[in-house]
């Protein structure tokens, strides 16, 4: 049993006009995955970023994540009939999403064919998004495992993969498929992003997709480069080719304008039997619970 799905690295500086735009857009990326015969389709981290081409003239940057948290709810309410339309879930990126308290956190938002609407908050946050004088957010506090097509899949949101500590707590989950949409300003930013991405399929036992965005939207007052790829990491297993990479596409700035478009299939059933113990040497869900740190000598 294979999964496939849709790695979708966009362009911001494609300067859509409105948010239908935006849309129609990403829909049409969607059927293209669909097309292809993929059962999910991952957009990156902030892809709304991109309607600060069309954001009110004199904005300050304290104000763009409402602006972009009003564009996210249209852009939602616009894209929520896709799923079922092309027969393949979307995973819209990340947005800016009102807390009920004044603030905002940056969230991914899965549409799906049967009609749900599955939400995963960043938990671990840039410096930038805690900055009082720009992209001021509210981390996340809940990890939101979800079942899709047969799969148990989690989403971790750029700088959340870095952290083993989530990690730790996801072992016990046994998760088929990670999601890692993310927004990296420098290519130190994608290599620790991938870096990571990498390392937990290896100490989880499971499939990890990574995209991002690239290029720099119109309007940006905080993200001037944009550099990522595509991936789709696995366990280094004999059975899986060795090396852990099962697709990947190298890291570019998006100076020609274009998206990027990944299929991948995710070898469900093989790293469903490794992790069932057929793995060289993987131990599990290994916790560090009973080891001690002997005082520095």
């Amino acid at each position: 049993m294979t999964y496939r799905i849709a790695l979708h690295t966009l362009n911001l500086s494609f300067a859509p006009p409105s948010v239908e735009a935006l849309a129609s857009h990403l829909e049409r990326a969607a059927q293209s995955a669909s097309a292809a015969g993929a059962r999910l389709i991952l957009f990156p981290e902030y892809a709304i970023e991109a309607c600060l081409a069309f954001k009110p003239a004199g904005l300050p940057p304290t104000g763009e994540m409402a602006f972009l948290a009003d564009c996210g709810v249209r852009l939602v309410e616009a894209a929520k009939h896709l799923p079922a339309a092309h027969g393949v879930s979307i995973l819209l990126g990340s947005m800016p999403v009102g807390n009920g308290r004044g603030g905002f956190t940056n969230t991914a938002i899965l549409l799906t064919p049967d009609g749900r609407d599955i939400r995963q908050d960043k938990l671990c946050l840039t410096p930038g998004e805690q900055d009082e004088d720009s992209w001021r957010l509210t981390p996340g506090t809940t990890l939101v495992p979800f079942e899709l097509d047969g799969l148990k899949m989690v989403i971790l949101i750029c700088l959340d993969i870095e952290m083993p500590a989530l990690s730790c707590l996801l072992a016990h989950q046994q998760p088929d498929l990670v999601l890692v949409p993310s927004m990296t300003e420098r290519l130190a930013g994608y290599h620790r992003v991938y870096g990571c991405a990498k390392a937990r399929a290896v100490e989880l036992m499971t499939c990890v997709a990574v995209c991002g965005v690239i290029g720099a939207a119109k309007g940006t007052t905080q993200n001037l480069t944009n550099w990522s790829g595509a991936s789709l990491f696995v366990p280094c297993e004999a059975e899986l080719g060795h090396d852990g990479v099962a697709v990947s596409v190298a890291p570019v700035g998006g100076d020609d304008g274009a998206d990027i478009q990944v299929i991948a299939d995710v070898p469900v059933q093989t790293v469903r039997a490794l992790r069932g113990g057929d793995a060289e040497v993987w131990p599990g869900a290994w916790s560090a619970d009973h080891i001690s740190v002997a005082p520095a000598s």
